[in-house]
């Protein structure tokens, strides 16, 4: 069966991000270190409860932001409406409650006096921090390196009022001021969120991998039920297959449930999660071709191949640790095909405590900082966003240009979601479901990204990899939207801000 959604209906049967409404109190000392936040989280999920309570349950757990707070007191809650469905969306409940977090850290700053980017460093978690549920994050907790990393970038050439290229300004060459009411802004955030699914949800994926040889080459198949949806995931499976084997030809086959499952492309999982089982599957089968040229080349003397405990898989062949080809795949494997399932399962989580609100719910972190440069017409209240500055930390980068094209495409959802988006809704109808009126961003809102792509690698994932594809999402909209209140001096309380937010009408 194959069903298709027109536009219109997407808008209204997909489910969408959930509106929120926030109450931050921040407790500091004069030197900046956190006392205690105290937060009220109100979701709006619409007419079906989808996946709003484990929104609800993210947006709580880390409503702190990666801050050490030795004191917290959380309420959340997500309600039925009259409205669209909400749910799981890109950032998963981080995203809203970033915004708020990290606007208080500002207004912590400037109570304080303090640089914002100071205050956040001083209270940056680090590894074997424990949030506000109790869990101690293990592994590299890059918090810290991350907002000097963005700090010390170099910042985009200054904007003056002689050669002015119109294109450039806010609002483009409709501008009629001609810069004369621009103002430019610097903002800064930094959040996280976890990977993979928690709370004590089955977390697993199943993979098949096949080796014989076809045309006289050796071909590694790899068959899993892990979708995907533009994220690479059909590369990064191709690549660990072609690097635990030694091969050159590798097919992926398509995505079904036949060979088990995969669970589902969100959460940021699949490169740990199914490429984890591939892995698991390639090792298998390696383990089973080396103890076959053990067997085959037994009776010839290894002293000239050298021992076969070095011996590994490379360039269609099995080496010695020299380097030495022993005997080739096609060869050793003639007609003989090697197969071989397994599942892979990341460490378990548990649920979270219904009156403590304690546990260990979370298999894995990833955090991300930005840094905003952005120009606001004060007279017309139009925004330009020149540039965006990231650091996150990545574990891995199985494929260094999918990882910067996730970086990318998440700091334009969350350009996005600071200036433009919104689902307009009266008496629960939307009345603008068509991309003519719901404004998304194009190349020429997007600004020049530059990044520093950390590779710390997690002591718990295969190859150190860590999900990368929600946390740009998460901080790029808060960094923007400081930078906007920057340059204008508005509080700016809600988001997308609009042209009549900045304005006196």
């Amino acid at each position: 069966m194959k069903m298709a959604y027109s536009r219109a209906e997407s808008f209204v049967g997909h489910v969408h991000r959930h509106p929120a409404r926030l109450r931050y109190e921040h407790g500091a000392t004069r030197d900046g270190k956190l006392v205690y936040v105290k937060a009220r989280i109100l979701l709006d999920g619409g007419a079906y409860a989808s996946s709003s309570t484990a929104v609800i349950s993210n947006a709580c757990c880390f409503a702190v932001g990666p801050y050490d707070c030795p004191n917290a007191t959380i309420d959340g809650w997500v309600v039925y409406t009259n409205n669209p469905p909400c749910g799981a969306m890109r950032g998963f409940g981080s995203v809203q409650n970033c915004y708020a977090h990290e606007a208080q850290m500002d207004k912590l700053a400037a109570a304080l006096e303090m640089d914002p980017v100071e205050l956040r460093i001083r209270n940056a978690m680090q590894t074997g921090s424990r949030l506000i549920t109790g869990q101690a994050v293990d592994g590299p907790v890059p918090v810290a390196d991350l907002l000097r990393s963005v700090k010390a970038m170099p910042m985009p050439p200054a904007r003056t009022l002689d050669h002015l290229d119109l294109t450039q300004m806010p609002g483009g060459v409709s501008n009629t001021t001609h810069g004369e009411g621009v103002r430019r802004g610097i903002g800064y955030a930094v959040g996280f969120k976890n990977v993979g699914y928690s709370e004590g949800f089955n977390d697993y994926s199943t993979a098949r991998v096949r080796l014989s040889v076809v045309g006289g080459r050796p071909r590694a198949e790899v068959h899993t039920a892990g979708a995907d949806v533009g994220q690479g995931l059909v590369m990064v499976q191709a690549q660990i297959a072609g690097t635990e084997l030694g091969v050159r030809d590798v097919v992926v086959l398509n995505a079904d449930t036949q060979v088990g499952s995969a669970g589902s492309s969100s959460a940021s999982r699949q490169t740990y999660i199914t490429g984890g089982a591939v892995k698991t599957a390639c090792e298998a089968v390696r383990e089973r071709v080396l103890a076959l040229a053990e067997s085959e080349l037994s009776g010839l003397g290894r002293g000239e191949a050298g021992s076969s405990g070095s011996w590994r898989l490379e360039n269609d062949a099995i080496v010695s640790g020299d380097g030495n080809v022993v005997i080739t795949l096609a060869t050793l494997l003639g007609e003989e095909v090697i197969d071989e399932t397994r599942e892979f399962r990341p460490r378990r989580t548990a649920r979270l405590d219904a009156e403590t609100g304690q546990a260990n719910a979370h298999m894995q972190f990833a955090f991300a900082a930005h840094r905003a440069v952005v120009d606001v017409d004060i007279e017309l209240g139009l925004v330009k966003v020149v540039e965006l500055a990231t650091a996150q930390d990545v574990g891995k980068a199985i494929n260094p240009q999918a990882v910067e094209g996730q970086l990318e495409g998440g700091a334009a959802q969350g350009l996005g979601l600071a200036v433009m988006e919104e689902i307009q809704l009266k008496d629960g109808v939307i009345r603008n479901p068509s991309f003519t009126d719901y404004l998304i961003p194009t190349t020429l809102d997007m600004p020049p990204v530059r990044m520093d792509i950390l590779e710390l690698g997690d002591p718990n994932s295969p190859y150190g990899v860590k999900g990368a594809g929600e946390p740009p999402t998460i901080s790029s909209g808060p960094a923007i939207v400081a930078a906007i209140r920057a340059a204008s001096g508005r509080p700016l309380v809600r988001v997308p801000v609009r042209p009549h937010d900045l304005v006196d009408t």
